[in-house]
C-alpha cells in the first residue's frame, strides 16, 4: 500500500509564512500535507507523482472580495478563479449577501449593482433559495458540491431587507423597530457562530436596488443609522470577527465612523477592513489620506486593512452602462431611466446636456473617475473610424463640446459603443510603495461581477508579476516569499481561517505555476461562457503559467485544464469556518 496520494517533485516551495523558500518535495494524505522532503523521495511512495522542476509550488491564493454569491448556486466550479491559482473565495461583500432575504429581494439588491442581468439572478433564486437564515445557507452549502473553499460575510443589506423587508429598508424615515434591531442582532449572532468572518456594511449611496418595486433607490444598508450599525458591531467585537465597509466617497469624512469603530481604547479592537487604497486619476489625495487613516487606526490599538487592487485599474463600458455615471446628477438621471428610448430623449435635451457639462467640468467635487473623456479610448463601435481613438479629439475634429459628442454618439449607438479607461493604480511607481502597506490587504477582484465592465480574475498573477519585475530590474518591491505570503498565509491569519499555508498538516490547497508564464500580457482581456447564466463575459487567460491546482489534495486543474468533476463532485472546496481571536 502506497503512503501518500500525491507527490509534488522538485518544484520550489513557498510554505505561505514569508519564510524562505527552498527546493522543495510535497507529500499529500487525506487532503493535508502529510510531509515536506529535503531530499527526493522515491515516486513509488505515492498513487501521483506531479513533477513540479522549475516551477513554484505555493499555498492556494486567496480571493478576498468578490461577488460569486448568485455563480455559487448554479455553477460551483468558479472556475474561472480557479484557472489563476484561487482556491479560497471570499463571498457576502459590500453588504450582499443572498442569505436572509427572500429571492426576488435578494435578487435586487444585487443586480444592478454588480451589473449581472436580474433576468439571469432572480430565477436562479426562485429555483434553489429554500434557506432565510445563516444556518440554513451553511446546510445548502456544506451540501454543495463546491470547486474552491469559500468563506462569507453576512451582508448588511440582506440582513435589514430579511428583517424590515425591501420597502421598509429603504425608507429614510424608517429605524428598524426594537424588535427588528434585537433580531438582526440574533441572525448575526447565528452566523458568526456558524463561521461567518463577520459583516459588510456599504455607505456608497450610487449602488442602487433593481427590480420595479423600490427600483433606483440605494442599497438598504446606506440608509442605517450608525447607532444600528454599532451595535451590531458589538457582536463582531465579542467574537473577533472582521468588519467589511465602503465609506461614501462624497463625504471623505464619513471614514472616521469606520475609524472610530476600529480603534481598541478601553476596548477590544475591531478587525475593520474598508475599500479601497487607491491612486485615483480624480482625487490624488485620496492615496494619502488613506494611507494616513489606515497608520491612525492601527497606531491607536486598531486593527485595520485597506483593500488594494495590485494592477492598474480599468474599466469598460458598453454606452453609459458603467457604475461610474451613478456618481454625479445628470449621470445618474440617464441610469436612472430604464427604458432606452425615454433614455436617448433625455440625453438628446439641451437643459439635460447643459447640466451634464455643468458637472463634467466640477473638478473639486468628490469623485472616482477623472471625468475625461480625452482619457477614454473606444474599443468598438460600428462606425469602426473611431475605434483606436478618444472622445476628446474626435469632438475636437467636429468643433464641438466633448460632452456632446459623447451623448450623440451613445444615442446613435447604444450599448454597441464599447470604450474603456483607466481610473487609478496607472503610475507603476506609486503602485509599487502602496502594495508595501502593512495597512492593506491585496484583494478586490470583484470576480463574479460587472461581467462587462472589469476583469481582474488573475489578480494573484498581476501581482506576483509585479514584484518578480522589480526584483529583475534590481530594485525589489519585496520578496517573492513575502508576496507570496501577502496572497495567501497573510490574509487566512488575519481573517481566522484554516487556508494561505502548505506546512506538514495544513490543508493541501496548492498552485503549481511555471513562473516564465509570467512574463506576458496580463491584463488583456478574453471573452469566455459565464457558466449556468447562458452569456459570455470578460475574463482573463494566462496560457503557460498555472500548471495545476489542487485543492483539499485533489485535482482541480491538471497541465491547464480543469478538472471535470470540478463543482460536479464533493470533496474539493469546503466551506471554512472563521474562529474566534
Amino acid at each position: 500500500m502506497r503512503q501518500y496520494d500525491a507527490l509534488i517533485i522538485g518544484g520550489r516551495y513557498f510554505d505561505g509564512t514569508g519564510a524562505p523558500s527552498r527546493i522543495a518535495h510535497v507529500a499529500i494524505r487525506d487532503g493535508r500535507v502529510a510531509r515536506v522532503f529535503d531530499s527526493k523521495p522515491d515516486p513509488a511512495l505515492a498513487d501521483q507523482v506531479i513533477d513540479a522542476e522549475g516551477c513554484w509550488v505555493t499555498p492556494g491564493f486567496l480571493d478576498t472580495h468578490t461577488h460569486y454569491d448568485a455563480e455559487l448556486i448554479v455553477a460551483p466550479s468558479l472556475s474561472e478563479s480557479v484557472r489563476h491559482g484561487v482556491t479560497t473565495v471570499l463571498i457576502g461583500s459590500c453588504s450582499l449577501s443572498m442569505v436572509c432575504s427572500d429571492a426576488e429581494d435578494a435578487s435586487d439588491i444585487f443586480t444592478r449593482v454588480e451589473t449581472v442581468p436580474r433576468e439571469k439572478v432572480l430565477p436562479i433564486l426562485v429555483q434553489n433559495k429554500n434557506w432565510s437564515t445563516p444556518s440554513e445557507w451553511v446546510r445548502f452549502i456544506e451540501r454543495h458540491p463546491l470547486g474552491p473553499n469559500v468563506i462569507s460575510f453576512l451582508g448588511h443589506s440582506d440582513l435589514r431587507t430579511g428583517v424590515m423587508g425591501l420597502h421598509r429598508a429603504t425608507d429614510r424615515s424608517i429605524k428598524p423597530t426594537a424588535q427588528e434591531q434585537e433580531r438582526m442582532e440574533q441572525l448575526l449572532e447565528e452566523a458568526l457562530q456558524e463561521g461567518f468572518l463577520g459583516l459588510s456594511t456599504m455607505c456608497l449611496k450610487w449602488d442602487k436596488v433593481d427590480g420595479d418595486r423600490e427600483w433606483s433607490k440605494s442599497l438598504p444598508s446606506t440608509y442605517a443609522r450608525w447607532g444600528e450599525v454599532s451595535r451590531l458591531n458589538r457582536l463582531l467585537r465579542r467574537y473577533g470577527r472582521v468588519h467589511q465597509g465602503a465609506p461614501n466617497a462624497a463625504n471623505p469624512l464619513q471614514v472616521t465612523q469606520y475609524l472610530r469603530e476600529s480603534l481598541g481604547w478601553f476596548r477590544k479592537p475591531l478587525k475593520t477592513t474598508l475599500i479601497a487604497l487607491i491612486d485615483l486619476k480624480g482625487n490624488p489625495t485620496v492615496r494619502p489620506m488613506a494611507n494616513l487613516v489606515g497608520w491612525i487606526a492601527n497606531a491607536f490599538r486598531g486593527n485595520f486593512r485597506w483593500q488594494l487592487l495590485p494592477t492598474p485599474f480599468t474599466i469598460y463600458a458598453d454606452g453609459m452602462d458603467i457604475v461610474l455615471f451613478e456618481e454625479f446628477g445628470a449621470g445618474e438621471m440617464a441610469l436612472d431611466v430604464r427604458d432606452q428610448l425615454e433614455r436617448n430623449e433625455l440625453l438628446k435635451d439641451e437643459s439635460y446636456r447643459r447640466t451634464f457639462r455643468k458637472f463634467y467640468k466640477e473638478k473639486l467635487s468628490p469623485r472616482v473617475w477623472q471625468r475625461d473623456f480625452g482619457d477614454a479610448i473606444i474599443l468598438g463601435c460600428p462606425d469602426t473610424s473611431v475605434v483606436g481613438r478618444n472622445f476628446a479629439e474626435l469632438a475636437a475634429e467636429q468643433g464641438i463640446h466633448v460632452v456632446d459628442f459623447f451623448l450623440d454618439m451613445v444615442v446613435k449607438y447604444g450599448r454597441g459603443l464599447r470604450w474603456y479607461t483607466v481610473i487609478g493604480n496607472h503610475r507603476e511607481k506609486r503602485l509599487r510603495e502602496m502594495v508595501k502597506s502593512p495597512h492593506a490587504l491585496i484583494t478586490f477582484s470583484d470576480a463574479g461581477a460587472h461581467i462587462r465592465n472589469m476583469a481582474f480574475y488573475n489578480l494573484p498573477l498581476r501581482f506576483l508579476k509585479l514584484v518578480q519585475e522589480s526584483e529583475q530590474q534590481g530594485d525589489p518591491i519585496m520578496s517573492l516569499e513575502r508576496a507570496v505570503h501577502r496572497l495567501t498565509g497573510e490574509q487566512a491569519d488575519w481573517l481566522g481561517i484554516d487556508a494561505g499555508h502548505i506546512r506538514e498538516g495544513d490543508r493541501a490547497d496548492i498552485v503549481i505555476l511555471d513562473p516564465r508564464g509570467l512574463n506576458q500580457d496580463l491584463e488583456q482581456e478574453n471573452w469566455a461562457e459565464m457558466e449556468g447564466f447562458g452569456l459570455d463575459r470578460m475574463v482573463n487567460r494566462v496560457p503557460g503559467c498555472v500548471k495545476h491546482v489542487l485543492i483539499n489534495g485533489r485535482a482541480a486543474m491538471t497541465n491547464e485544464q480543469v478538472e471535470p468533476g470540478l463543482g460536479k463532485e464533493s470533496g474539493f472546496g469546503r466551506f471554512l469556518r472563521a474562529t474566534s481571536c
